[in-house]
């Protein structure tokens, strides 16, 4: 680069009349666009200004920060450590191999063990993980989707051993196995077979633990993959619609289940257009339950959804100025109405967070939260012409997507061809072309950047080398100290159970945990019945 080309750029950065969805953003809009009767007061369909007529005063957004490493051991510190700081809510993180559905002893998992979350094999590291913190009081996240239900029945496991009622237990697991097959990867089932197990969750938890959210439907990782804030949403939407039919296609009540449903998704920068995204998919979502769904009470017609405030916006060189975005991401989630915030540290892009870091991404929270008055009005925008015009503007590109998929015959067909993936594959390059040629602004990357810059950090967060010797040194203990007449019985009770469509494995999976069997003896075990998914060559 020219000495002429680089003044050129970081004196004038372009700005472009059109977001990254594709909706022309207007200088002005005159008032007579807005069309009020379809907009709503807060609290009252369609819910544009959000699901409470109160907002943030009657509850403030609960407040989680992702987190998991290492052992049990140390995640139950940094968990601790968090609470202790003011949070809210727990988040946690697993490890690949727990992800994949892998006991740590596999080939493919030792190199993994700890490294992007704690490692969770059992129920053993799993009353661990949660020792000396009672789950009746606190809101716990889990971000894991193909083994998601053995997750979940490990933390019911774990309340029954603290002898806390499962009807108390509240929080979230994500199980959204859609968007693994387009965006993520941690897919170990079939498709249809995967759809049943979301399913059978779903149904026991509405049973059994009736204040737990059993899925968080979720775009985020589709974001993360390349998609616009308008696809975001639209394939998160017709995600959601698919597990709808499934549940009743099982039986399920919609007056019930769609209670318990629950969204997730990343907040990039552009402020408006995330706002106009959540205002855009709450009201389809309840025109959906309504119109298409016949759903009469208001609170199954609610679009709930909580955000990570950071992920792929953030970047390594001049890590400080993630700050700033994070900041920029939360103020919008708490505009757009989200019920959950995570807000990520600025290290976040390169590391673990450390503990400096990660309390200074709560405090981002906090700040907002009781500093900035943001939260003291419900949707603090609405009525805005230009916020109402941008949210009409992106419900209909939401609904153009969502049309797409039904022309090609629905998500599972599209996902099972590879359709959507081809079309995340493109988008993706997309947004890389864009970025590396500096259309896309990116402050300190492709452009303000500093030539040949060292990432400078105050501290750096470096995971204890004798973490995989000693998760491997726990687990084999267990497996010498269980009784393994219990194991071999839980599991072919659960075998027995997969093999019928009509069954509901949730119960065998809860036994089988109390039995201590493994993550990956379980997961074998279903794999025996239903196989594996494999992912389709795009077109």
């Amino acid at each position: 680069m020219t000495d002429d080309t680089q003044k050129r750029k970081i004196a004038a950065p372009e700005m472009h009349g059109t977001n990254r969805s594709g909706v022309d953003i207007p200088i002005s809009v005159p008032a007579y666009t807005v069309d009020t009767d379809n907009i709503g007061e807060p609290g009252e369909y369609p819910f544009t200004r959000g699901i409470f007529p109160n907002g943030y005063r009657g509850r403030l957004w609960t407040i989680r920060q992702y987190s998991g490493f290492g052992t049990a051991e140390e995640s139950n510190a940094r968990y601790k450590f968090l609470l202790e700081k003011g949070q809210t809510g727990l988040s946690v993180a697993l490890d690949l191999p727990t992800q994949v559905g892998l006991d740590p002893t596999h080939p493919m998992a030792k190199p993994e063990i700890g490294k992007v979350g704690v490692s969770l094999s059992n129920l053993s590291e799993a009353e661990i993980l949660f020792d000396g913190i009672d789950l009746s009081k606190i809101s716990t996240s889990f971000t894991i989707n193909g083994s998601a239900a053995i997750i979940y029945a490990m933390y019911l496991a774990v309340a029954d051993k603290q002898g806390v009622p499962r009807e108390k237990l509240t929080g979230t697991i994500q199980n959204d196995i859609l968007k693994e097959y387009v965006a993520r990867g941690t897919w170990i089932f079939p498709v249809r077979q995967s759809m049943r197990l979301i399913a059978d969750s779903i149904l026991y938890s509405n049973a059994t633990s009736p204040r737990f959210n059993p899925i968080s439907i979720a775009g985020a990782h589709m974001r993360d993959a390349g998609s616009t804030a308008a696809e975001e949403m639209a394939y998160t939407l017709a995600n959601g619609l698919a597990y709808v039919d499934e549940l009743q296609r099982r039986g399920g009540n919609i007056e019930k289940f769609a209670k318990r449903l629950s969204f997730f998704f990343y907040v990039h920068m552009d402020l408006f257009e995330e706002v106009a995204k959540f205002r855009a998919g709450r009201r389809i979502w309840a025109k959906k339950m309504k119109e298409h769904y016949g759903v009469k009470d208001p609170k199954a017609q609610h679009f709930r959804f909580g955000v990570v405030c950071g992920g792929s916006s953030l970047i390594a060189p001049q890590p400080y100025n993630n700050i700033a975005r994070v900041t920029v991401e939360t103020m919008a989630a708490v505009m757009g109405g989200a019920q959950s915030i995570f807000t990520c540290a600025f290290d976040e892009a390169f590391q673990i967070p450390t503990e400096t870091s990660a309390e200074l991404a709560l405090r981002t929270q906090q700040i907002i939260a009781f500093e900035s008055g943001i939260g003291a009005s419900v949707d603090p925008l609405g009525g805005s012409y230009f916020v109402e015009e941008m949210t009409d503007k992106m419900e209909e590109k939401i609904l153009g997507v969502m049309g797409e998929i039904d022309e090609y015959g629905g998500v599972e067909k599209a996902i099972e061809d590879g359709w959507i993936q081809k079309r995340l594959a493109e988008r993706g390059l997309e947004r890389k072309v864009n970025t590396d040629s500096g259309y896309n602004v990116v402050v300190g990357q492709n452009h303000f950047a500093k030539q040949d810059e060292e990432i400078k950090v105050g501290e750096v967060f470096s995971l204890d080398p004798t973490v995989a010797a000693r998760v491997l040194e726990k687990f084999e203990k267990l497996k010498d100290t269980r009784n393994q007449a219990e194991v071999d019985t839980s599991l072919a009770r659960l075998s027995k159970a997969a093999a019928s469509d009509s069954e509901n494995v949730m119960p065998y999976l809860v036994d089988c945990c109390h039995a201590y069997a493994t993550v990956g003896e379980m997961v074998a075990c279903l794999k025996d019945e239903w196989g594996e998914f494999r992912e389709p060559v795009n077109l």
